[in-house]
């Protein structure tokens, strides 16, 4: 059996908000380090964006197409708010929110999964 797209989707949803938590975890840690500059990831829509989703081909005659890989880039933040005396562009306030958003993409996530798989097993059973 063929894996599903819809795994594959929220694996990929779900590395990326692992390396997204990790990077405000950092920034969190960093918060009184002099000079320090806030990371974040870019958004998963242009990581979906760059991932080009193709149909299997069943037949010597159906035209195909290449996927692309797509990274998971940490990157520098632009400083939006006030920079501290100390040049340190993390915002706690901010991080803690995006730490909230994480937590909320993940119980979705695990929760898109978990209904997916239930209806999966319901067919196979049948």
């Amino acid at each position: 059996m063929e894996p599903v797209n819809l795994f594959d989707l929220a694996t990929r949803q779900s590395q990326w908000l692992a390396v997204r938590q990790s990077a405000i975890a950092s920034n969190i840690a960093n918060a009184n380090t002099p000079g320090y500059t806030a990371n974040d990831v870019e958004p998963f829509e242009k990581v979906l964006d760059r991932t080009a989703v193709t149909l299997k081909a069943t037949d010597a005659g159906h035209l195909g197409a290449e996927t692309t890989s797509a990274g998971l880039n940490v990157k520098p933040q632009e400083a939006t708010g006030s920079i501290m005396p100390s040049k340190n562009t993390v915002v706690l306030e901010d991080e803690l929110m995006k730490a909230g958003e994480v937590r909320r993409s993940f119980e979705l996530n695990t929760a898109i999964v978990k209904a997916f798989h239930s209806m999966m097993t319901m067919v196979v059973k049948s």
